[in-house]
């Protein structure tokens, strides 16, 4: 497929007036290599099912990782990047990774959207800071959730801003709520009923915000995703789930909430990488993660 010449750059408000500029870098993105990776083929008109299909495709395809914080090497957010990472060496990546790079191919295509950051809620009500980044996008006359990087409980494609109205996708239900102050809640449907996994403000968020909450997740001591590794993919039959060295299957429409769940040993992981979640990584970095599973090694 021939990419497309670059759509309406974003413009941004300066003391010198009204400055267009790509904001996300739409500009520098690789069209043609992101839809090779991807496998999308259909068309790329600004409509609301070109939006799902891209984002089917790019779930489908990029896994949720966070290999390199495991590894403790700098997680970088600069589109070159991330295109070098997720697009070129085929790994794949957590949500500031992700999104930027949907949303650079967005922002390429002419699509209208802002970033929004979210308030985890999957450990339950307890308050938590920021740490996710999801889009919302405009388009055909409805607003949609558009999350390429919320991992194993994620969507499999964009989720209309109606509130109260279930989203079916694959084996899969999700939602919106509303709560005060304009806050939205992405909410899921389980064996126990309807569960919230994160919370969001109008307020939009820019690459610059997206560094900071980066430096806080893949660096501080109490951060998820410093000391361990985190590997998930969504399908919509199954969601899998790699944390440390316990592999988790969870299959869809499992009415008592059964989890497959199993160690799996630093011996294996290379296999697993592979064949579960389509990551094929140096031997030595292999061999630095299975020390994770085992410091004793």
């Amino acid at each position: 497929m021939t990419a497309t010449p670059a759509g309406p750059v974003a413009e941004r408000e300066t003391a010198a007036g009204s400055v267009a500029e790509s904001v996300w870098s739409g500009d520098r993105l690789d069209l043609d290599a992101y839809l090779a990776r991807t496998g999308y083929t259909g068309g790329l008109e600004r409509t609301a099912e070109t939006l799902r299909g891209l984002h089917r495709a790019h779930t489908a395809a990029i896994p949720f990782e966070n290999l390199e914080v495991a590894l403790e090497r700098e997680v970088r957010l600069d589109l070159d990047s991330v295109q070098r990472k997720l697009v070129t060496e085929r790994r794949g990546g957590y949500c500031y990774e992700q999104n930027s790079l949907f949303a650079a191919v967005l922002e390429r295509l002419g699509f209208v959207f802002t970033a929004h950051g979210a308030r985890v809620r999957t450990a339950g009500p307890t308050l938590r800071p920021i740490t996710h980044v999801l889009l919302r996008v405009v388009v055909d006359g409805a607003e949609w959730i558009s999350d390429t990087g919320f991992g194993g409980p994620g969507t499999l494609e964009p989720v209309e801003l109606r509130v109260g109205t279930p989203a079916w996708q694959g084996g899969w239900a999700f939602e919106v709520a509303e709560e005060a102050g304009g806050v939205r809640v992405l909410r899921s449907l389980g064996a126990r009923g309807w569960s919230d996994l994160y919370a969001f403000a109008p307020s939009p968020l820019y690459p610059v915000d997206l560094v900071v909450l980066n430096h806080y997740t893949s660096t501080h001591p109490l951060s998820r995703f410093t000391g361990q590794a985190v590997v998930q993919r969504v399908t919509p039959q199954a969601r899998y789930s790699l944390v440390r060295d316990e592999l988790t299957v969870t299959r869809a429409g499992a009415a008592d909430g059964a989890e497959e769940r199993r160690k799996v040993p630093a011996g294996e992981l290379p296999e697993v990488l592979e064949s579960t979640f389509g990551l094929v990584l140096a031997a030595a970095d292999t061999e630095r993660l299975g020390r994770l599973h085992d410091p004793a090694r």
